[in-house]
């Protein structure tokens, strides 16, 4: 007994990561199903050892389905998202549609698990950004402990999270340049390959991007909002996984190896720190795995009570699809939802 699934965008990068984690997480599923725009109905997408095809949005019956992973921009979000949690399934969105209606939980299941029990208000549940998915996981377990009173992180975040185009992108750029081809920018505002480029988004009147905000708002959501943060986000030419350099400062004394010990026990969180030529973890080496990566522990010497350290996740699995389907099964483990078929519990 399982349940009756459907993702929107499922042609996306995010999208076919999503078939792939709820496969191999063994999620219960009696029906899967593949939606898209018009554009891309009766595109083939893998779902275990068979390919589906997908339906056209405008045509699908949402009232058929348990749950809905929604992957395909905040503009089909805001379009579709209320329309189909009022015909009965729950939506958990990945776009930054829903991130702050008071109404619509923010959920990253190692971190606040309980704000589950406002899914039911509007039948949606958001996904937060993928950077600050992978941060609040490494920094929850900590704040625990010690109280973070400010947080300074500068993000190094790679092509995928821009999707397919921007892996494209750098891919044609590289090639381009090696081949003394034309390596004009088209996504990103400025060349990529052998480049980083030190905003992604859009400008807001204060001169931080929307992309650096929907950090500090939705770490303030999820963990606390009384931690001062203030946010650096830096596109880089690396196609998968995010890295983040982050300083902190507590209310206490805490030491590199209370911090490391905290960690190693935190869940989500892998800690890889040791002071070798490879000690530490970068984004090749975490693409494709579940975890959130911590290395470089160490104290900051410039402010009372400070460390600093780097956080590596692919983000198209926590800080996006896996996190997507870990909230399913959270409702599921809560009995939040039930299989239309049935009830069968998973545990997370």
């Amino acid at each position: 007994m399982g349940y009756k699934v459907a993702i929107v965008g499922a042609t996306g990068n995010v999208g076919r990561e999503m078939l792939n984690i709820l496969e191999e997480l063994e999620f219960p599923v009696d029906e899967m199903h593949a939606v898209a725009s018009r554009k891309s109905r009766g595109v083939e997408v893998a779902w275990g050892d068979r390919t589906i095809k997908c339906q056209d949005i405008e045509a699908f019956d949402f009232s058929k389905v348990d749950i809905v992973l929604m992957s395909a921009g905040g503009d089909v979000s805001r379009q579709w998202s209320e329309k189909i949690g009022k015909a009965g399934p729950i939506v958990i969105d990945n776009s930054s549609a829903f991130r702050k209606d008071p109404d619509v939980p923010l959920i990253v299941p190692e971190v606040n698990p309980d704000a589950i029990k406002d899914a039911r208000k509007k039948n949606i549940v958001a996904n937060p950004n993928c950077s600050t998915a992978q941060l609040v996981v490494a920094l929850k377990p900590l704040h625990d402990a010690a109280k973070i009173t400010r947080a300074v992180v500068s993000t190094y975040q790679s092509v995928s999270g821009a999707g397919k185009e921007g892996m494209d992108e750098l891919w044609n750029q590289t090639k381009a340049i090696y081949g003394l081809g034309d390596a004009t920018p088209k996504l990103f505002p400025k060349q990529i390959a052998f480049n980083v480029i030190p905003m992604i988004g859009s400008f807001r009147d204060d001169g931080y991007t929307d992309e650096e905000a929907k950090m500090w708002d939705e770490t303030h959501k999820i963990l606390d909002p009384d931690i001062r943060l203030t946010v650096t986000c830096v596109r880089v030419p690396v196609f998968v996984g995010h890295s983040e350099a982050v300083t902190l400062e507590f209310d206490r004394p805490i030491s590199p190896d209370e911090a490391r010990a905290i960690l190693r026990d935190a869940p989500g969180v892998m800690v890889i720190d040791k002071q070798e030529h490879d000690g530490y973890i970068t984004p090749v080496d975490a693409s494709g795995e579940h975890a959130v990566y911590v290395s470089r522990i160490r104290k900051d010497h410039t402010v009372e009570n400070g460390l600093s350290l780097w956080v590596v996740s692919d983000n198209l699995r926590k800080g996006a699809a896996l996190n997507a389907v870990q909230i399913a099964q959270l409702l599921d483990e809560t009995g939040t939802i039930k299989p239309s078929s049935g009830y069968r519990s998973i545990t997370v």
